[in-house]
């Protein structure tokens, strides 16, 4: 299985000809290009930086064989253009299949940004067992994982509940996601406390945008 890291939130993972594409988001320059060559699109909240709504109407059009999954928010946005039968809602923690591809999803919660402001839903996807892709919250599902992929900076994201973060998941290593707002020290500065040398324990594979692993 290759993961291929993106700009900011966004994954591509393919496995035997499938592809499935995580979180394209606005802050993705290639989002639309990446959905044009998807099997399958997994959203994991509404959030401009995770799902590119245009993109995803104008591929939709373009290709009737596409399916989007993601938390109803993300369904609704896209029913109003009539994509409603190429999308499912995950309402509750389900599991379903993309091609040869398993993928349990864990329905949740956004991490808190303010009290004053509404939280919303958030999925959590675990790809073929493997590969976790938690959007923005620090919840552990509860479950064996590989590789996490782990936000590192914004708004709602702070230091000490990565660390916990990284610990409760236990993966065998992190790859560092959700970092655009990051500058090239504040990325070493993450390394620092998430990765090996920190307070995890936990080895961290930074990969620049384009760049694969196979895992």
């Amino acid at each position: 299985m290759k993961l291929t890291r993106h700009i900011h939130a966004c994954v591509t993972i393919e496995r035997d000809g499938t592809t499935i594409v995580i979180d394209p988001g606005t802050l993705t320059p290639n989002a639309l290009d990446l959905l044009r060559e998807a099997d399958a699109v997994l959203v994991t909240h509404d959030h401009f930086d995770h799902f590119d709504a245009d993109a995803v109407r104008t591929t939709l059009d373009e290709r009737p064989e596409l399916h989007v999954y993601g938390p109803k928010a993300v369904v609704d946005a896209l029913a109003e253009s009539g994509g409603a039968a190429q999308t499912t809602a995950i309402t509750d923690d389900t599991e379903f299949a993309v091609g040869p591809i398993e993928v349990t999803a864990f329905a949740g919660l956004h991490g808190v940004i303010h009290p004053e402001l509404n939280v919303h839903q958030n999925v959590t996807y675990l790809v073929d067992g493997t590969v976790l892709h938690p959007g923005d919250s620090y919840s552990a599902p509860g479950v064996p994982v590989d590789t996490l992929l782990l936000p590192t900076s914004g708004p709602w994201t702070v230091t000490a509940q990565a660390i916990d973060f990284v610990r409760a998941v236990a993966p065998r290593q992190s790859i560092p996601i959700h970092d655009a707002m990051l500058s090239d020290l504040g990325r070493m500065g993450a390394d620092r406390m998430l990765g090996e040398r920190g307070l995890t324990g936990v080895p961290m594979l930074p990969l620049q945008p384009g760049e694969s692993v196979e895992l």
